[in-house]
């Protein structure tokens, strides 16, 4: 990593007032990036181009990442469901821990106002990328952190995510997070999709998905639609 270039992107990012370890996270991802991607700046206006790419993401609960990936700016849509294990599935069978399916959302943006690198920055930033089949109180392999690449760009794009911020130690433990081809991704039942939106005083959404929102509110005020 160009060392220079890194510490002023980290201290530029530091000075908006966020989270350090996110600032070097995003500093990460502005030098690595994805030179050739333009993405779009705070101050203009987003008028959508048309493209359209996916992502699939696990880091927990999928409520959690849903309502997070549905606030940040250029993203179409956010589906809730299952990959990495063998076959269809639902709800209650995930839930024993047995299938090997993990807990995902699939995001679809617009890559010319976000960037894949940009997503991986808030992915980072928002969960614990250190804790094996773990979040929080959620505890099984179905709530791993984890990447399901659909494209050998998406695959380079997060090996060197991960290895920036395991060279630059942002995070005081080893970084858990799988990197695994998408094989199959299965939706999952229709009352889990937009769950936060249509769920607000449910004890889990206001102790768990609350606090998560306020933080990427904050430090990533920019990507906000």
């Amino acid at each position: 990593m160009r060392l220079g270039s890194f510490i002023r992107i980290t201290n530029r990012i530091i000075n908006r007032n966020i989270n350090t370890r996110v600032a070097i996270i995003l500093g990460v991802v502005t030098l690595l990036a994805i030179p050739a991607e333009r993405t779009l700046a705070m101050s203009e206006k987003y008028e959508d181009s048309g493209q359209r790419e996916t992502t699939t993401l696990g880091g927990g609960c999928f409520w959690c990442l849903e309502a997070i990936f549905e606030e940040v700016r250029g993203v179409h849509g956010v589906q809730s469901g299952y990959a990495g294990g063998d076959g269809p599935t639902t709800y209650k069978e995930v839930c024993t821990g047995e299938t090997g399916h993990a807990e995902v959302v699939r995001v679809t943006f617009d890559p010319q106002a976000v960037s894949f690198g940009e997503l991986l920055a808030i992915f980072f930033g928002t969960h614990d990328p250190t804790t094996l089949n773990r979040q929080g109180a959620d505890v099984g392999t179905q709530y791993r952190s984890v990447i399901f690449y659909e494209n050998e760009s998406q695959k380079s794009v997060a090996r060197s995510v991960m290895d920036e911020l395991k060279a630059e130690k942002v995070f005081d433990k080893p970084i858990v997070t799988q990197l695994e081809p998408l094989d199959t991704f299965f939706p999952a039942e229709g009352y889990h999709q937009d769950y936060y939106q249509n769920n607000q005083s449910q004890g889990y959404c206001m102790a768990v998905i609350n606090p998560k929102l306020a933080k990427f509110r904050k430090e990533f005020a920019e990507k906000r639609k």
